[in-house]
């Protein structure tokens, strides 16, 4: 649903396929795949890695977008296994899909009034319903539909532009419906990167189009092929804060901030802020946290934490995290002070592949040291690559 949502990470760019004989010398210029619905010669199913999603997800596609050349719903459906596809202006009228929409715990991906924040859930739904069509055209269905107006909505606010580059967005913060289901999966479980494969089948996909797209356009003017446009940086959200970024990391006990850790890189200042429990210690805060209980529980008053948080952060400042875990918890307390995060993980897997993190004794203290690490890798990269 391109006008209403984000998704979360970028996909790292792979090469692109020898694409054959020139567009001028096909035999068959427009014999199509029976699977992804495109001309072979665009044909992205070689690219595609589908994933195990533990939530059902329902695609609705209006019939006008079914139509369109170039579109993600297909895509996202072919690249999750736990998923269906309808072309409908009604779902109520498919008995079926009617009585899945009717389950408990179902969610539609749509900005209504009363639109939840997928990262301020507190449970993970069965089933999320997304609508595929221009922002007009999936109004319509949800407006004729009583069983869609009757779900809860979730919406998910974008920290990047789309990477949609064959096909304009209404606006900066819209994304393609892939891109924006993969986003809202991956804040609903919790699970950064795991929905990384379908995004990279979406980066091969807008390739392999901009790559045929140039090269007809040089066979029609005897070979003088257009400039392809540039490829998005992918560390362009790193490149435009740096100077303000606060790394943190946030160790939870039974679901309660205990424990704050953050330097600023800029400057090297840190803050450290063990929290009194309000709750029982689970049994291995101590363990994680590298604290003896005693010392635990005679930790800083939420209050007093809070306020030191504050002084401490400033005006202008980017959280650099680990997933957006421990931030989505201080942000469903009151009295935090917040910045805008920025997943330092999704970047290092864009750019760098995956990475783990530390576990075991002193985790919190050993954690905050590797995102550190991660952070001077990515600025290793970039300055190999001009981009920081």
């Amino acid at each position: 649903m391109r006008a209403t949502t984000q998704p979360t990470l970028a996909a790292p760019p792979l090469e692109l396929p020898d694409m054959g004989q020139s567009p001028s010398a096909e035999v068959l210029p427009r014999a199509r795949c029976l699977r992804c619905r495109r001309p072979q010669a665009v044909c992205w199913c070689d690219a595609l890695a589908p994933v195990a999603n533990p939530t059902h997800v329902v695609f609705l596609q209006h019939p006008r977008e079914a139509r369109v050349p170039v579109s993600t719903c297909r895509m996202a459906h072919l690249s999750l296994a736990n998923s269906e596809m309808h072309v409908t202006w009604s779902p109520d009228d498919l008995p079926g899909l009617a009585e899945r929409l009717g389950e408990p715990d179902t969610y539609i991906l749509f900005p209504s009034a009363d639109a939840t924040e997928v990262g301020a859930l507190t449970r993970t739904p069965r089933t999320l319903v997304v609508v595929d069509g221009t922002w007009s055209n999936a109004k319509k269905i949800v407006q004729r539909s009583p069983l869609l107006r009757g779900l809860p909505g979730l919406i998910c606010r974008p920290d990047y532009t789309s990477r949609y580059r064959i096909r304009r967005e209404p606006a900066d913060h819209c994304l393609s419906t892939i891109e924006a289901t993969a986003h809202a999966l991956e804040r609903i479980e919790r699970a950064p990167g795991r929905y990384a494969p379908i995004l990279r089948t979406f980066e091969r996909m807008v390739d392999v189009q901009l790559e045929y797209a140039d090269r007809r356009a040089g066979a029609m003017r005897h070979g003088v092929a257009a400039p392809r446009p540039a490829k998005p940086d992918p560390l362009a959200p790193l490149r435009s804060v740096l100077a303000r970024l606060v790394l943190l990391y946030v160790e939870v006990n039974a679901g309660e901030p205990i424990q704050l850790l953050a330097v600023r890189p800029a400057t090297g200042q840190r803050f450290t802020a063990l929290l009194a429990p309000r709750g029982p210690l689970a049994p291995r805060t101590a363990l994680y946290v590298g604290r003896e209980p005693d010392e635990i529980s005679a930790g800083l008053p939420l209050a007093h934490a809070q306020a030191a948080w504050r002084e401490y952060l400033g005006d202008d400042a980017v959280l650099g995290v680990w997933g957006y875990h421990g931030v989505n918890l201080m942000r469903g307390e009151p009295g935090w002070t917040l910045a805008p995060p920025l997943d330092l993980r999704a970047l290092r897997m864009a750019v760098l592949g995956r990475v783990t993190f530390p576990e075991g004794p002193g985790r919190a203290e050993r954690r905050l040291d590797a995102l550190t690490g991660l952070l001077a890798e990515l600025c290793a990269y970039a300055e190999r690559h001009g981009a920081v």
